[in-house]
């Protein structure tokens, strides 16, 4: 089975063709995307290539399938370049949807992506959130986590996420401690997930992540865009930033009435045979 691997800022995939998937995926991907016995990765992204369109389903590392990232319409954007496949502008399409993309290279197998994620859902049914009756914006919602209690910002960019706001950058104990138990808290019925938001500046904002399904990340496309809507629902950010990561950086405009666009960088890795 051919493989590829591809990285947005640190958030690695490995890239399969739709037809060798297994109809029981999630012990393969777990496999895969075993960093000692298997390839190692975030997850990964089955494709479907059908001009001028390829689609995109997401397997998380702990083999469940998700409905979208970020970081992987990036990467298989990219990859549809490095093949000559699609042209520069093409659409990816996602369970939630289109994801138009531009594709500028940067070097052999280095590129920007510009992605069209899309307008944020903001009512607590569309997230979701166990609210009754339903309402948004879901802004500074306390919630009841291991003994103490948080404030959680709540958007939906196609997949569920959950910002909370922190004086300084989040340390890994934070991360690892409030990270798992929000993405499993009963508020959030399909999980979700988190990120840790320190406001740099009106323009900037550094943030880390804990995934759905992954744990933590070195980067989240999504999930910088979701801690970027939180923030400016909070009042705290212009509607255009730098999301900085801790494997890099990415810029967000959010125009009034509009989509987020999001714009990063992307490698392709390797490409080889899984022999297993």
């Amino acid at each position: 089975m051919r493989i590829a691997k591809a990285h947005g800022l640190g958030n690695d995939f490995l890239l399969v063709e739709d037809r060798d998937v297994p109809a029981d995926f999630g012990p393969w991907a777990r496999r895969l995307c075993d960093r000692h016995k298997g390839v190692g990765a975030d997850g990964v992204l089955r494709y479907r290539l059908e001009p001028p369109d390829v689609h995109m389903r997401l397997i998380n590392a702990d083999g469940g399938e998700v409905e979208l990232s970020g970081n992987g319409v990036r990467c298989l954007a990219a990859y549809t370049r490095f093949k000559g496949w699609l042209p520069e502008r093409h659409t990816v399409r996602t369970p939630s949807g289109p994801r138009p993309v531009s594709v500028t290279r940067l070097a052999e197998a280095r590129f920007r992506v510009e992605t069209e994620l899309g307008a944020p859902l903001l009512r607590s049914d569309e997230i979701p959130c166990a609210l009754q009756p339903p309402r948004g914006p879901v802004v500074d919602h306390p919630l009841d986590v291991l003994g103490e209690r948080v404030l959680v910002t709540a958007v939906s960019m196609g997949n569920p996420h959950c910002s909370v706001f922190t004086q300084g950058v989040a340390d890994d104990a934070l991360l690892h401690r409030l990270g798992p138990a929000l993405e499993r808290h009963p508020f959030f019925p399909k999980r979700t997930n988190v990120e840790f938001v320190s406001v740099t500046s009106r323009s900037e904002l550094r943030v880390r992540f804990w995934e759905r399904g992954v744990g933590p990340t070195q980067a989240s496309g999504t999930g910088s865009a979701g801690a970027f809507v939180a923030s400016v629902l909070k009042g705290l950010a212009e509607r255009r930033v730098v999301v900085v990561c801790d494997g890099g950086r990415l810029e967000m405009e959010w125009p009034e009435g509009g989509g987020v666009r999001q714009t990063g960088e992307v490698e392709i890795l390797i490409e080889g045979d899984w022999l297993q």
